[in-house]
């Protein structure tokens, strides 16, 4: 389509491949979780500080993200933080905010980058550290074919337990992709990889296509290092007022793995402390 973020997408029939997309900062322009901070305040799931606190995260989280680090203390912190959760309340929060909060924050970029790899007949799959209250919903909204996400125990009451069961991060992320190649017949080094984070280099070197997208600092480094393609993706749009294909009824998301991204939506009271603390000292 002559797009230089279109650049290197070729056709191969076979043997299948998919292309995997993180999701905050890749695929949409903000934090997925974070964004469904307000509406998770009005369904009654945290108060207003952590609102306020919420504001300020999706801000550092734009400025530079989060390091490893960080992201461990926020996977500990969200765990204890949603026990009790009901995860249907959780689910029906999202479905009524879905397409006012997350439809205008897609990229055009990465819109046209999955409709690009469906007419190729790959597989699209959303690969994210949220879960499925939250990243499932947006798959379908997207028309992904598969879904990897973090996943939390939720209890014979219907609502989170605090133990996480699986957590989509990392090296894990790269694991669960080789675990689709070999049930789905995926030749990796055919498919393609797309994050923001250096926290996702597993994802990327598990495939035989890697992208740097709106890259932090160390991916940046180490996109250059590695003569990755360094992708900008900077355009915002509603999926209806762009190609008709993707403002169709989305295609159904098949779940890898699922379940807490909801409670990320309070990610900010992690962040807000650990950059105050590294702000004092």
């Amino acid at each position: 389509m002559g797009c230089t973020y279109a650049q290197g997408v070729e056709n191969h029939s076979l043997p299948r491949a998919a292309a995997f997309f993180d999701l905050d900062k890749t695929v949409i322009a903000k934090s997925s979780t974070l964004t469904f901070s307000k509406s998770f305040y009005q369904g009654g799931l945290i108060n207003r500080r952590a609102v306020l606190r919420t504001a300020y995260a999706q801000f550092v989280f734009l400025a530079g993200g989060a390091d490893h680090d960080q992201m461990e203390r926020m996977r500990k912190y969200l765990s204890a933080l949603c026990r009790g959760w009901n995860v249907q309340q959780v689910k029906e929060i999202v479905a009524e905010t879905l397409h006012d909060l997350i439809d205008p924050i897609i990229y055009d970029e990465a819109a046209t980058l999955i409709e690009q790899h469906h007419t190729a007949g790959r597989d699209v799959v959303i690969v994210s550290t949220s879960g499925a209250e939250v990243v499932e919903p947006i798959g379908e909204l997207l028309g992904a074919d598969r879904v990897v996400a973090t996943r939390m125990v939720v209890g014979d009451d219907g609502c989170f337990t605090g133990e996480v069961e699986y957590y989509a991060y990392g090296p894990t992320k790269a694991e669960a992709i080789r675990e689709l190649a070999g049930s789905e017949g995926y030749d990796l080094a055919r498919c393609y990889a797309y994050s923001d984070s250096a926290t996702d280099l597993p994802m990327l070197e598990s495939v035989g296509h890697p992208h740097a997208v709106n890259p932090d600092r160390a991916l940046r480094r180490e996109a250059v290092a590695r003569e990755w393609p360094i992708l900008d993706f900077h355009r915002p749009v509603r999926l209806k007022q762009r190609l008709p294909a993707l403002s169709a009824p989305p295609r159904p998301a098949l779940v890898a793995a699922a379940a807490i991204g909801a409670a990320a939506a309070t990610a900010g009271l992690v962040w807000y402390t650990s950059r105050r603390r590294a702000t004092v000292a």
